[in-house]
């Protein structure tokens, strides 16, 4: 054998620095570089797969698992009203032993671009009028505390629809002022 069989630095594969005999710098860094470049891709997809397999079966195929009640509070829109305001003041006294003053003012609602219902509100002003007159009058004054007031108003409504109007029907009664106050 000869001295070239026992070293042999050059023919094994690697690089090595020809000056020093050492190995180049940077050439086995971009293999390494190519490898964690594989695995960083290959968890990224992994997640991203896990992730939205996840979703879907939590989704049920993709329905959405919040579901908006469509009740009457949801899905209503309050109904509005033409206002008829003519009827102005009306003062009376109670029904009661002392009697008690009352004064109120009041709106009544009808169904919107009713023309005829206003045409008939119009006409029997008067007895409107005197109707919520006589109705106040036949009241005490502990019928007429505020804790009454949607019975009052429903009474007054199916009052003016059943004895005061023909074709035209009350949909709401509003008060802008209701005054009870002791006469001196």
């Amino acid at each position: 054998m000869s001295d070239e069989a026992d070293v042999n630095l050059e023919e094994d594969g690697k690089d090595y620095d020809a000056a020093g005999g050492g190995k180049k710098p940077g050439a086995g860094l971009l293999p390494k570089l190519l490898k964690f470049i594989a695995i960083g891709l290959g968890a990224l997809i992994f997640i991203i797969t896990v992730t939205l397999l996840t979703v879907n079966i939590m989704n049920k195929g993709g329905k959405s698992q919040t579901v908006i009640p469509m009740t009457d509070s949801y899905a209503a829109v309050k109904k509005q009203y033409s206002m008829f305001t003519l009827i102005g003041n009306v003062a009376t006294r109670t029904r009661d032993p002392t009697p008690w003053n009352v004064s109120v003012d009041m709106i009544i609602g009808y169904d919107l671009n009713d023309t005829s219902t206003a045409i008939e509100l119009t006409a029997r002003l008067y007895e409107l009028r005197d109707s919520v007159r006589s109705y106040f009058s036949s009241k005490s004054v502990s019928e007429l505390q505020p804790e009454n007031e949607a019975r009052i108003k429903n009474e007054i409504r199916e009052r003016l629809n059943t004895t005061v109007l023909d074709k035209a029907r009350v949909r709401i009664v509003l008060f802008d002022k209701l005054d009870l106050y002791e006469m001196e």
